[in-house]
């Protein structure tokens, strides 16, 4: 009997993953990850906002109970605080907008889990994300896809995922959609069957980045200015960190006609305004690249691509520029392409692979 170690936040998602496995004759061990110190994040902790809030933790323990598996709680703060909450904080210090979902993947669920999992004797991992992976055996690798819902298809926040981590990870929930997800656990009784899904940054539940970036890193913005495309100063604003690109509310500042974020210098301290128009590009540089579904690219290849979770996939062509770098050329000019976000490359459903915006 193969060994899986579940992954189970508290919510609908993982607790009904854990249950398919359980019926499939998996032997299942649930495990809830303990991410945050609240000295780190002490209003969200004690306003029970976060995926390490005790209810959650008590909600995945209890479908662990009624399921019939053991249920354990890892500490992981170390690794979240140094490889997430650092990292987000810092790119944004230097005027980037990372999606810090990317980086707890990489480096805490399946990178710090499966670790864990493959030391305590676990064959597979395996969490609630939408999404779908195979082995094929033509190419001789292991591909991510797309979910059968593709409201909720996940696969933009997994590109990082490597073949030796492919192989040891289940994903029970990518043939279904949310509604049979919810059907099955309210079916079976689950504690969580109508548990609202997460919407926020687990750790800045509230979306005031700029404060919390304020609070964890111990800074105080410094207010600048704001420039023209010229050059031209227009104002003042409270400091780069409060800012990203593409914003228009809450510039604090009136020019008689709609601004937007174009770019920000965190070192020279400025945030640059423009039209709408000015916020669109079709070329962009990508590194830290993780290719999945080819071990290279040796020539040009079209693909579809998007820069935002929420974005459709966009035509473009994905080129290796080498050193680490590719430059993704669009068909028609995207909006508001911004450093630190990711570009994940697809073909059809498949996952080519994914880097950071430079």
């Amino acid at each position: 009997m193969s060994k899986v170690m579940v992954g189970m936040s508290g919510g609908v998602d993982s607790s009904v993953a854990a249950m398919l496995l359980r019926e499939r004759g998996y032997e299942v061990m649930g495990v809830t990850l303990k991410l945050f110190s609240d000295e780190d994040v002490a209003e969200a902790v004690k306003e029970g906002k976060t995926c390490c809030a005790l209810s959650d933790v008590l909600d995945a323990r209890d479908v662990a109970r009624k399921l019939g598996f053991e249920h354990l709680v890892f500490n992981f703060r170390d690794c979240f605080r140094t490889e997430v909450m650092e990292r987000f904080a810092r790119s944004y210090i230097a005027g980037r907008t990372p999606n810090p979902c990317i980086e707890c993947n990489r480096h805490v669920k399946f990178d710090a889990m499966l670790r864990r999992a493959m030391e305590l004797g676990y064959d597979f991992i395996a969490t609630g994300h939408y999404a779908v992976n195979e082995y094929d055996s033509e190419r001789g690798r292991w591909l991510l896809k797309r979910p059968a819902d593709r409201s909720k298809d996940q696969t933009y926040v997994l590109y990082s995922l490597t073949q030796e981590q492919l192989a040891h990870t289940l994903f029970p929930l990518g043939t279904l959609e949310k509604s049979q997800v919810r059907e099955l656990a309210e079916r079976a009784g689950l504690v969580n069957s109508a548990k609202p899904d997460s919407q926020d940054i687990c750790f800045v539940p509230d979306g005031d980045y700029a404060g919390f970036i304020s609070r964890f890193a111990g800074i105080t913005p410094e207010e600048g200015d704001f420039l023209d495309l010229s050059g031209k100063v227009l104002g003042r604003h409270k400091g780069v960190i409060s800012y990203t690109v593409g914003q228009r509310k809450h510039l604090g500042i009136s020019l008689g006609k709609p601004a937007y974020v174009v770019s920000k210098d965190a070192a020279a301290n400025t945030v640059t305004l423009g039209d709408e128009s000015d916020l669109y590009t079709k070329t962009l540089i990508a590194d830290d690249f993780n290719l999945i579904s080819v071990a290279e690219l040796t020539e040009p290849m079209r693909v579809t691509a998007k820069t935002r979770y929420s974005q459709h996939e966009q035509p473009a062509v994905v080129t290796c520029l080498g050193d680490g770098r590719y430059m993704v050329e669009f068909d028609e000019p995207q909006r508001a392409v911004t450093s630190g976000q990711a570009v994940v490359l697809y073909d059809g459903d498949i996952v080519v692979g994914g880097g950071t915006i430079i």
